[in-house]
């Protein structure tokens, strides 16, 4: 009992704060009586809110001024939420929508700007010289086709079309020649600039292809852009179509007449002696030499004063290596040969593709035929000597050439 009354004496004593309803502190009278009539602060503290105040005679402060009109309409007020399973479905698709149209117009701005990139490209690398020059030389080509048309071209007492050749047939080639073959020149000082000379070259690869790469090799890569006028064999130049190509190409019959008449006439003259036997030898064979006949070539160049550049292609063998023949049906064709190779006719038409061998044309020192006495192209004897020491050159050019070769594909 005492020290209950010590504790309420304690507590009226010490100071201390009343937490109103709202959370609002008031002060406790010290152990003082209320004078009779004064208001009662608790009475105070919990009377309602005035209209203008709160239960302590606050005063909100006014709405800040409203910036619209005042004839404009209140905003819509969001409408209450819906229990309704369909009106969420139709929200998420509405959102959806809605994403898939920003996305859709992301994409769409993307694409604009990938085909301005696609487009100014385009215009730089249709402007770029090589670009241009393709355009130049197609345009030329289409017009000299264009002529070929409508009859208005010149060609020489043999068929051979200049500006066909330049235009349309060597651009044709040169994919190949330096694409495919990447083919290395050497000793290209050794061909004259100016007058006849006979370039006699082994043969081989199955179909020939080393005489046009040969052609190309002249043209393009010794000075003075000249054309080699090759001496072909009458079964090439009887076949359809590629008979009448060979022609305005510059070859003609391989005949001693036809060879005096270019030579004497200050051409460059192509010749491979070694003939089929040569170009449809075996795989085992290659790089070596087969007869060169009676010299025939040797007499011509005796005749004209002119020199015989030796010529040994490395790389043309193993184009097309062939492996075996199939006799019946090359009677049945009324050709030489034809060719077996681990690819044709295994694999069809796709066997015909050459496969892309490096090769290497080079020309050695010229066999001066003008310091021969007169009368020697008449002598079988001194004209098979100059033909054998043509094949000998030929034939140990070939071997060093091996030797320093390191890959057959590069």
């Amino acid at each position: 009992m005492g020290a209950a009354a010590a504790a309420g004496r304690a507590s009226t004593r010490a100071p201390g704060r009343a937490p109103d309803d709202d959370g609002v502190v008031v002060p406790l009278h010290r152990g003082r009586r209320r004078p009779a009539g004064a208001p009662d602060p608790w009475a105070a503290a919990t009377a309602p809110a005035s209209p203008g105040g709160d239960a302590r005679g606050h005063v909100p402060p006014p709405d800040p001024p409203r910036s619209d009109p005042p004839s404009a309409d209140p905003p819509p007020a969001d409408p209450p939420p819906s229990d309704d399973p369909a009106d969420d479905l139709g929200a998420l698709a509405g959102a959806a929508a809605r994403a898939a149209a920003t996305a859709g117009r992301a994409a769409g701005a993307a694409g604009v700007r990938a085909a301005r990139a696609a487009a100014s490209a385009g215009a730089r690398a249709a402007t770029s010289p090589r670009a241009v020059a393709a355009g130049e030389r197609a345009a030329a080509a289409a017009s000299v086709v264009g002529r070929r048309v409508t009859g208005d071209y010149e060609v020489d007492e043999m068929g051979f079309d200049r500006e066909l050749t330049d235009a349309v047939l060597l651009d044709v080639l040169r994919p190949l020649y330096r694409r495919w073959f990447r083919v290395e020149v050497r000793g290209a000082e050794h061909v004259p600039a100016t007058g006849g000379a006979l370039l006699v070259s082994n043969h081989s690869g199955t179909v020939g292809i080393d005489a046009l790469m040969t052609m190309v090799a002249v043209h393009d890569d010794v000075p003075g852009g000249r054309h080699l006028r090759v001496l072909a064999a009458d079964l090439v130049l009887a076949a359809p179509v590629l008979g009448d190509l060979a022609r305005r190409s510059g070859a003609t019959l391989a005949t001693p007449a036809d060879a005096d008449r270019l030579l004497a006439a200050g051409e460059l003259v192509g010749v491979w002696p070694e003939g089929y036997k040569g170009v449809g030898k075996h795989f085992r064979d290659r790089y070596r030499l087969q007869r060169f006949g009676r010299g025939g070539f040797v007499a011509s160049a005796l005749r004209a004063g002119v020199p015989i550049v030796p010529v040994s292609v490395v790389g043309a063998e193993e184009v097309y290596p062939r492996v075996g023949d199939l006799p019946a049906l090359a009677r049945l064709l009324g050709v030489p040969y034809v060719p077996v190779t681990p690819f044709f006719p295994l694999l069809g038409p796709l066997g015909l593709v050459p496969l892309p061998t490096r090769w290497t044309i080079e020309l050695g020192e010229p066999v001066r035929t003008d310091l021969a006495p007169p009368g020697t192209a008449d002598d079988p004897a001194a004209v098979l000597e100059i033909a054998d020491e043509v094949r000998e050159t030929i034939q140990r050019t070939l071997h060093a050439m091996l030797l320093r070769r390191r890959s057959v594909f590069r």
